[in-house]
């Protein structure tokens, strides 16, 4: 009896230290997994989530730069308009002080002799007349001259302080953008160093671009946008060398004769919208709710598109991010 006691003693112990070893096991296992390196779709999903927060500046950088050329067009034109109104006030200015000058160091004289001379009383007021239409003149052409350059001034100066407020809107847009740009190089260095020992990113045509070729302007874009697969995404861009979202498919519809702008959410308001059942090759497809991303299709489900910093011009499914809208250009 007392053998058998011991015997399920020693079982006992054994199961338990066998259970320890095992559970032991087990946590230095999960503390392993949690010092794991994240894998490729644990960092495709950083470096997304990332990017959707990068892009919409991107993106907005790109809309705020061409605010602030438009308005310093304005503000040249206007330039151009208040120089000959200066020249003319600088003309009537000089012109006035001529005839102080002529009035009041020796013209004044004269005129007074030649007043004192005068052969009869209406001489005298015919001459004083005079001397009062030219003043007049004088000082009328010089009001409106200055009134214009006044007016001029008046409208140039909201223009001036738009040019200001963009300007600083920009820089500070440029910083941010720097700010997450950082982050991204961070997490695609990872990236780039997964992908070399897993086979990268995949074909980057992965389907025929375009899958048909349609003819006509919608053809000369999605050919141009199709022979740009491989080349880098630099925000900002528009070619030919590199490209953005938007300046992807700029320079594609551009090739074709149809001006879009550097915009995403702009080029939704540019485009007549068609519907999914209506889409065809070389249509605008339109990512997120903000409308920060578009791409061009390309037939059979595929677009086109530049998508994010350190990932080439590429094929992508249709559906591989949340579609706004379906667009194609006027005139198309």
């Amino acid at each position: 009896m007392v053998s058998h006691t011991r015997s399920v003693r020693r079982s006992r112990a054994l199961i338990t230290l066998v259970l320890s070893v095992v559970a032991t096991m087990g946590m230095l296992l999960s503390s392993e997994a949690v010092r794991a390196d994240p894998s490729i779709g644990d960092l495709e999903k950083q470096i997304d989530a990332t990017w959707n927060k990068l892009e919409p500046l991107l993106e907005q950088h790109n809309a705020t730069k061409a605010q602030l050329a438009n308005e310093r067009k304005k503000v040249d034109a206007l330039e151009k308009q208040l120089d000959p109104l200066k020249l003319q006030l600088d003309l009537a200015m000089a012109r006035v002080g001529d005839f102080a000058s002529y009035l009041y160091v020796g013209g004044g004289a004269s005129e007074i002799n030649a007043m004192l001379d005068a052969k009869s009383p209406d001489d005298v007021t015919n001459q004083l007349v005079l001397l009062d239409q030219f003043s007049r003149m004088q000082r009328e052409s010089l009001a409106a001259v200055m009134a214009k350059r006044d007016d001029l001034e008046a409208r140039k100066k909201p223009i001036a302080d738009k040019v200001a407020a963009l300007d600083a809107a920009e820089k500070d847009l440029a910083a941010q953008a720097a700010a997450f740009n950082a982050q991204i190089d961070s997490l695609q260095k990872q990236v780039t160093k997964l992908y070399a020992s897993t086979g990268g990113l995949g074909s980057l045509r992965p389907s025929p671009c375009p899958y048909t070729y349609p003819g006509g302007k919608a053809g000369i874009a999605i050919k141009y946008a199709c022979a740009q697969i491989g080349k880098p995404y630099v925000w900002g861009a528009d070619g030919p060398g590199s490209f953005d979202c938007s300046g992807l498919v700029l320079a594609a519809w551009a090739q074709a004769g149809i001006s879009l702008p550097h915009n995403a959410r702009q080029q939704w308001s540019s485009v007549q919208h068609v519907s999914r059942a209506n889409l065809k090759i070389g249509d605008l497809v339109f990512y997120y709710s903000d409308i920060h991303h578009v791409a061009l299709y390309a037939g059979d489900g595929w677009i086109v598109h530049a998508s994010m910093a350190g990932v080439p011009i590429r094929m992508r499914d249709i559906d591989a991010a949340s579609i706004y809208g379906y667009g194609r250009p006027y005139g198309a």
